[in-house]
């Protein structure tokens, strides 16, 4: 049981850095034709929608959108369970020569990113992918994967937790971290 807990990000803190985000990741992509957003499930998946709505608003633009998911992709996924929930993947268009910014709520050992990349591999060949997380976890890292667009850089132990609550999972939105 967590002895303490602290909202690190309320609704506003999270609108303002999707806002954020979505108009550095238009900045560094200007003058591609073919950019998308992949949402990774399930935390991904609702910021992606949230990214493409923001940039619709400020550049007009209506980036494809598709959501991946890489339960068998992961290399621990018969040590979380023996029975995964596997969730459907919709990517409604060729991964080929697209730019594609890869979503995720929380950037920490880098396992899902490596997991969402072979998964993308398996579709084709993208022209680059980027990756834009809400929260990037700084210690625990296990991988070398980085983010190019990050909401909150967050310096806490290993053993703390950080979870991302959407409204699009039933909960208000914030990002609450838990310690000892």
């Amino acid at each position: 049981m967590r002895e303490k807990s602290t909202i690190i990000m309320n609704g506003h803190d999270i609108e303002r850095s999707l806002t954020r985000m979505a108009l550095q990741i238009m900045e560094d992509n200007r003058g591609i034709k073919k950019l998308a957003l992949i949402g990774i499930h399930t935390g991904g998946v609702f910021l992606a929608d949230r990214l493409r709505r923001i940039i619709s608003e400020h550049e007009g633009l209506d980036l494809p959108v598709g959501y991946l998911d890489i339960t068998l992709y992961r290399d621990d996924w018969s040590l979380v369970s023996q029975n995964p929930i596997v969730k459907k993947t919709e990517i409604a268009f060729s991964v080929e020569e697209y730019t594609l910014i890869l979503v995720d709520d929380v950037l920490y050992t880098g396992r899902t990113i490596r997991a969402a990349l072979d998964g993308i591999m398996d579709l084709g060949r993208p022209r680059a992918i980027q990756l834009a997380v809400l929260i990037n976890r700084k210690c625990g890292r296990e991988l070398p994967i980085q983010p190019n667009y990050s909401g909150l850089d967050v310096q806490e132990n290993v053993t703390d937790h950080v979870h991302v609550i959407l409204q699009e999972k039933g909960g208000m939105d914030e990002v609450v971290l838990e310690f000892d």
